[in-house]
């Protein structure tokens, strides 16, 4: 009798005592938003041609192929960073040196108002193949995420890494990758409005 008791206690204690690594809620707020910025750039970039997607406004600016390259090796990168931020003890204490919520995070992300130039390694140079080959390297990629998001059982809230924004979580890291995803199909966008874009 006194054994049941102490399995008894047991589960009780572990069962307070240990959460799920992300909420529900967090689960299905990135995996929407995952879902969201896949099929924008999908959808930006359906039947263009050759001469479209490899137009660029001047020796300066980047093609909408510059931008699908870009976007498809920096998501890799992101999400390899929070993968690496794993490695490292979870720490509850360091989430009080996040400074920004993660509407903010998308907000800044996401927008265009501040130019920044990319680093070396995610500059688009051809590196992915052509368009088509960097375009199913990016599909192949995000169906990968959106598979990890919905499955993953990785503590994402107390892992840490600094960034350009400051110090963010591992959640907080996917939703800088998607976020960035969004801010370069919005420059797409801006691409194809241009009145001398090729019809």
């Amino acid at each position: 009798m006194k054994q049941l008791f102490f399995i008894a206690a047991l589960v009780t204690l572990f069962s307070f005592t240990i959460a799920d690594p992300i909420s529900d809620k967090d689960r299905k707020d990135l995996l929407s938003y995952r879902k969201s910025a896949a099929t924008s750039l999908l959808s930006a970039v359906k039947d263009l041609s050759e001469a479209q997607r490899n137009w660029k406004a001047n020796d300066s600016s980047w093609s909408i192929a510059n931008c699908i390259e870009h976007i498809t090796l920096t998501e890799k990168s992101i999400f390899d960073w929070a993968m690496a931020t794993l490695k490292e003890p979870a720490d509850a204490s360091k989430s009080a040196e996040i400074k920004n919520t993660d509407e903010q995070i998308k907000a800044m992300i996401e927008s265009r108002d501040h130019k920044a130039k990319a680093p070396e390694p995610l500059k688009p140079i051809g590196k992915l193949g052509n368009t088509e080959k960097a375009l199913k390297t990016f599909e192949k990629q995000s169906s990968g995420l959106s598979e990890y998001i919905q499955n993953t059982s990785d503590d994402l809230r107390h892992h840490y890494a600094q960034t350009p924004v400051g110090t963010v979580d591992a959640y907080q890291l996917l939703l800088f990758l998607t976020a960035h995803t969004k801010r370069h199909t919005a420059q797409i966008l801006a691409i194809k409005a241009d009145p001398a874009f090729p019809k």
